[in-house]
């Protein structure tokens, strides 16, 4: 299965049911398998943190991990780590970004949620990753 319109929004529809649940205004994107944006939603939240959904996003899809494991990896690699975080337009290495697997464990895209905590963000995401799966 790939990443389509129609299975991005019942990603999209359910991050958006959880975050709604919780009552936190938050920005939540879908991605497909190439980082780029499929569908978007802003909850009420502050213009800012859009970007930042893109980006965590991204960042998970673009290296199949989500996007707080990846700040783990950054963290390790000492002075490195700023080359890492400014590549590919920047990435964003905190909890909200969460990638999507199909049937067969391939990544097929990734959700990102911001503007709840790291926390709350990454529980939005992983919402709307597991209505596909």
């Amino acid at each position: 299965m790939e990443l389509n319109f129609k299975s991005a929004e019942k990603a999209l529809y359910a991050a958006k049911e959880k975050a709604l649940s919780m009552n936190i205004p938050v920005s939540i994107v879908v991605v497909d398998a190439g980082g780029h944006l499929v569908t978007l939603a802003r909850l009420d939240s502050v213009y800012g943190v859009i970007d930042f959904a893109i980006k965590k996003a991204k960042t998970a899809v673009m290296f199949g991990v989500n996007s707080d494991l990846m700040g783990e990896i950054i963290s390790e690699t000492g002075i490195h780590g700023y080359g890492m975080l400014n590549s590919n337009d920047g990435l964003l290495t905190i909890a909200g970004g969460v990638v999507i697997k199909n049937a067969d464990g391939n990544i097929i895209g990734a959700v990102g949620s911001s503007g709840g905590t790291p926390e709350q963000d990454k529980e939005i995401a992983e919402a709307g990753a597991q209505a596909i799966a």
